[in-house]
Parts: C-alpha cells; sequence; structure tokens
C-alpha cells in the first residue's frame, strides 16, 4: 500500500504508511515535523504509536542534528535471526526442556551472568573506548550500580519487556531461531544521560519547543560529538549482545536437539538506532525509531507478537519511507491496559500451541495488546516483500 496519510502541519510533512494511527501519535509526530533541522518530510511504518519523547515506528532525517529522545534509550535495540539444519519432524514432541535449556543459559529481565561469558578479546576491544566515553562523561558511571563491571556481565543476556528468543518454524517447516534484545543497562543509561544533557544544553531555548523530550544536539554544539561517539558504541554493544546470546542458545539447543548446524546468519539488525545516509540529495542524519532499514535487497525481521506470525522480508528500497519498514506489529495497548483488561488465561488461549511461560507476569505482551500484523504487513507491501514467514514453538520472555 501506498502512502495513507498525510500530515501538512509542520514545518514539513508526515507520510503515514496506515490509517491505523491514534491521536496522540499524530501529536507526536506533528511535533516533530515542526522542528527547523529535519529533512524533505518524516515517515512512519504501519505499526506506528505514541512512545517516550518521538513515535515508535518514525523514521526521522536531520541535518546537523540529533534528537536523542528519538533513538530512545534501548539504544541499538533489534534482532537476529539464524535457520538451522533441522526440520519440524526433528523436533521433539514437547518442547519444554528445549525452553528450560535457554533459560538456563541466558538471564532475563535484571538478571546477569555471574561471570563474564564473552571472549576477553571481545570485552577488551569494547572496554578502551568505552573508557573514553567516561573519561569526559564522568556522571554516567553512576547511572548504573558497578558500572565497570556490570556492562560486561550484560552482554549475552535478554532483558526484559518485549525482548525475547524463539525456535521458529517457517513454511518449509525448515527451523529457525529467533532473538529480540538491545544494549541492555549500559544503553538505557548512556541514553537517558544524553537526553538529559541536551534538555540542560539547550537552556532557555527549550521552552520554544513542542516538546521537551525533543530536546537536540546541533553539529558543532559542546556534546553533540560526544552523543555520537557514545550512542555508536552502545549500537555496537547491542549487535555483540544479540551476537553473543545467538551463540549461547545454539549451544544449548545443541545438546538437547538432534544434531544440526546453523546456517549462515540470517540478520543481525537494529531498529532503535541513528546512522548516516544519503536521501534526497542531502547526507542527513537517519533516525529509526522503530524500523528498520530496507534498502533493495537487504533482508530484515518483522516480527509479530508472541503468539502471531513472524516474518524474514526483503527490502524493496522505497525512497518515501527512507528505505525502511516497520520494525515489528507495534502496540495498540498500553502495558497497563493489557493487565487490566486480559488475565493469564486469555494469555493461555492466545499462546495455545507455544511453548512459553503463561502466568500473569506476562498478560501485558498478550498477543491482543499489539496491532494485526497482517494488516500490518499489508499496509507496507511497497516496502518489502516476503522471503520467510515463521511461526514460533517456543518463547522465552524477560
Amino acid at each position: 500500500m501506498p502512502v495513507q496519510i498525510t500530515l501538512n502541519k509542520g514545518k514539513v510533512p508526515v507520510k503515514i504508511y496506515t490509517r491505523d494511527v491514534d491521536s496522540a501519535a499524530m501529536t507526536q509526530l506533528t511535533n516533530i515535523s515542526q522542528l527547523p533541522f529535519i529533512h524533505h518530510h518524516i515517515a512512519a511504518m504501519p505499526d506506528v504509536h505514541v512512545g517516550k519523547g518521538a513515535t515508535v515506528g518514525s523514521v526521522i532525517p536531520t541535518k546537523d542534528a540529533i534528537i536523542p529522545a528519538a533513538v530512545g534509550v534501548d539504544i541499538g535495540c533489534g534482532m537476529n535471526a539464524v535457520r538451522i539444519s533441522l526440520k519440524a519432524k526433528d523436533l521433539p514432541d514437547s518442547l519444554r526442556r528445549s525452553r528450560r535449556a535457554i533459560e538456563a543459559v541466558i538471564p532475563v529481565g535484571f538478571d546477569m551472568h555471574p561471570r563474564d561469558k564473552v571472549k576477553a578479546s571481545t570485552l577488551n576491544a569494547m572496554a578502551k573506548p568505552l573508557q573514553s566515553i567516561t573519561d569526559k562523561h564522568a556522571g554516567l558511571t553512576k547511572m548504573v550500580r558497578n558500572f565497570h563491571r556490570t556492562w560486561g556481565h550484560q552482554l549475552g543476556t535478554l532483558g526484559g519487556g518485549n525482548h525475547f528468543i524463539e525456535l521458529c518454524l517457517d513454511e518449509n517447516d525448515d527451523v529457525w531461531i529467533m532473538l529480540h534484545s538491545g544494549s541492555r543497562g549500559i544503553g538505557n543509561a548512556i541514553g537517558r544521560y544524553f537526553i538529559n544533557l541536551a534538555k540542560k544544553d539547550m537552556g532557555n531555548q527549550l521552552g520554544y519547543l513542542p516538546d521537551k523530550d525533543l530536546a537536540y544536539f546541533t553539529d558543532g554544539a559542546q556534546h553533540f560529538d560526544d552523543y555520537v561517539e557514545a550512542v555508536n558504541w552502545a549500537q555496537d554493544y547491542a549487535m555483540i549482545n544479540r551476537r553473543e546470546m545467538m551463540r549461547m542458545v545454539v549451544k544449548s539447543l545443541q545438546a538437547e536437539l538432534p544434531p544440526f548446524v546453523a546456517t549462515k546468519e540470517a540478520i543481525n539488525c537494529h531498529h532503535n538506532y541513528v546512522q548516516k545516509e544519503t536521501h534526497y540529495g542531502a547526507n542527513v542524519f537517519i533516525t529509526r525509531k522503530g524500523a528498520i532499514s530496507a534498502a533493495t535487497g537487504e533482508l530484515g525481521i518483522i516480527p509479530g507478537s508472541m503468539g502471531a506470525k513472524s516474518f524474514i522480508v526483503r527490502g524493496k528500497g522505497m525512497k518515501a519511507s527512507f528505505c525502511s519498514c516497520s520494525h515489528g506489529a507495534g502496540r495498540k495497548m498500553s502495558r497497563s491496559a493489557a493487565k487490566r483488561q486480559f488475565n493469564r488465561f486469555d494469555l493461555e488461549a492466545l499462546t495455545e500451541g507455544v511453548e512459553c511461560r503463561k502466568d500473569k507476569g506476562l498478560v501485558d505482551e498478550i498477543p491482543a495488546a499489539y496491532k494485526d500484523i497482517d494488516k500490518v504487513m499489508k499496509d507496507q507491501h511497497d516496502l518489502v516483500e516476503v522471503v520467510h514467514t515463521l511461526k514460533q514453538v517456543v518463547c522465552v520472555k524477560g
């Protein structure tokens, strides 16, 4: 489907690839479009919904400026998927032991590894640039308990919220491992620290913004380069975190399932990040907050909610979307609203056939709290083509 709604209330248009968008998200998108450094237009994906500071499912091109809150605090959050050499018929009738095997090696929620499980060379390579960041911003180390130890122990951990690890089957009954996570506590600290610093740096100018959470750094400003350095480090950390988790999950399942090998990694990509790209004749910062890159021929992952389908896709390089597509189904209901409306029995019904926890602690992640993934995919038919359709049989949540 082409652009379905165009807002013209700011300095640039907002092009929205769905009609399923609430008024609060519309207001956020309008606010962003009023900023003076937005390049050409803003694009909103079919999973668009209201977020903190900026709208989830938005693609924001900026000239010589970055909005830290648009990148968010789960810097580098994204997906990783790999197909393995097993078929559905090779899996045991009960997958509970497989779920337990994953849970035994991957800490979830606030938990972390009791000792570093990542190669020392990896930790050492990351430690030096992190030290460069904290030397200039010592306040960062006060935002995470045992800062210099914690970030290493959290590599290869899942976190909570909508982060997950799944065992899936595709349309050919091939088995896939798929996971979703980001830059953990250290990325959160970097995000919060620089969001607050941007507000402080703007001083009196902050009052002229349509939303104080849209505080920004401009190129040449005191802390612009520092933020770029820190956000790039956090994005690298998130990528390595997913890679390490995938390595640990594969190893744990190799001890549990029939012998298999992991084929070439399908993709390891961010959906909360910022990077330099060229669009509409200008080299700009592209912030994808809940969106993935969908350049021509590029593979991506669009997960549904637990209990719903997910998709391996190939980008079509749509210019008007800044070569982007949705990062998932997108929430249609807040976590608190989901807890009020549903209970664990509803969760059990909507995750029938999936080996997962079905307790009240996961009710806020119930599939009914998310948009219909089939409708989301229909709305972005012009942005991506489906390569594989996945359905989970195991889901591990934080």
